[in-house]
This record gives structure tokens, sequence and C-alpha cells, in this order.
């Protein structure tokens, strides 16, 4: 006794087709076999009916696919995190480290030593180039395109002449507190 896989047909003695052959639809057992794993029967209304095997194996595969998008996931959040704990550690370490302040400058001017006295009174560090007295000041100075002096240079910026509140402004976060 054989029950044909596409159309369910149990096969008698009496029935007149070759062994291999289902006598209702006429169709290969092998082929039908083959059509059944595929999961297509062309028009047949019949379709494949999952046995518990199939549908233990179709259920593990969703719980495989399930598991690797979390570990994905997970790993994709994680390196987020750490991206985005790095930028805020390198933004902490850019807005504490003050940027370098270059003071070009002479000895006989007052807006120079009024500049001096405000970065020393606020414990901002600068480097003071005498313009007269370097001949590196000079040059660089030169390089600067400015007038006058003293000429400031605060990181990328330039400010020509001492303006305590531009100043004041740029180094915010480096002045004492007082």
């Amino acid at each position: 006794m054989r029950t044909c896989p596409k159309c369910n047909y149990i096969r008698k003695e009496t029935d007149s087709c070759p062994e291999w052959q289902c006598p209702s639809c006429q169709v290969a057992y092998n082929k039908a076999a083959d059509l059944q794993g595929a999961g297509s029967y062309g028009n047949n209304p019949r379709r494949h009916v999952n046995t518990s095997a199939d549908t233990s194996s179709s259920a593990w595969k969703w719980v495989v696919l399930v598991l690797v998008l979390a570990g994905v996931s997970l790993q994709s959040y994680s390196s987020w995190k750490k991206t985005r704990a790095h930028r805020a550690e390198m933004s902490q370490q850019a807005a504490t480290s003050q940027p370098v302040i270059v003071l070009y400058g002479t000895t006989w001017c007052g807006y120079c030593a009024a500049a001096r006295e405000f970065f020393n009174a606020n414990g901002i560090a600068y480097k003071d180039l005498d313009v007269e007295k370097s001949n590196e000041g000079y040059q660089a100075y030169k390089t600067l395109g400015v007038q006058g002096i003293p000429a400031i240079v605060i990181g990328n910026d330039l400010i020509e002449g001492f303006d305590e509140g531009r100043v004041r402004k740029k180094l915010e976060p480096w002045l004492r507190k007082s």
C-alpha cells in the first residue's frame, strides 16, 4: 500500500498503473515527493500540509534568524554607543584644552601690557613675542598682515588690538572664575 504525496490517493492491489506512478493523478511518486519538498504543486488545490517535522524545522529557522538579527543589532548598538562615548570624550578634551595663544607686541605698548595683565590675572597660558626684539616674532607678525599692535592670535582667530570683550568671549571656558 502506497499513498500518493500529491493527491493522497491510497494505492490498491487492483490498480493497473506501474508501481512508480499514482493511478489517480498519474504523477510519478518520486516527482511528487520532490514537488512536495519544494512546496509547489502547480494548480492543484490540495496544498502540502506541514508535518510536525516541517513545522519544527521552520520554527528553528525563524529562531536562528531572530537570534542572528538580535546579535547584529546588539553589536551595532554597542559600536554606536562606544563611538558616541569616544566623540563625547574627544569633545570634552577639546573643550578642556586651551587653544594656543600668541601675543605679538612690544614692551612700550600700553595695550600690550593690558593684554599681558589680563592673561596673567585669568590664568591664561600664552606665548609673548616682541616684534621689535625677536626676529621670530617680527617674521610671524609680518605674515599676519596687520598694521598695529598688539595682535593676538587665539587658535585660528586673529584679534587686532586689545579688545578685552572679544578676548574674554573667545577664552570664556578657560578664564579663572572670580
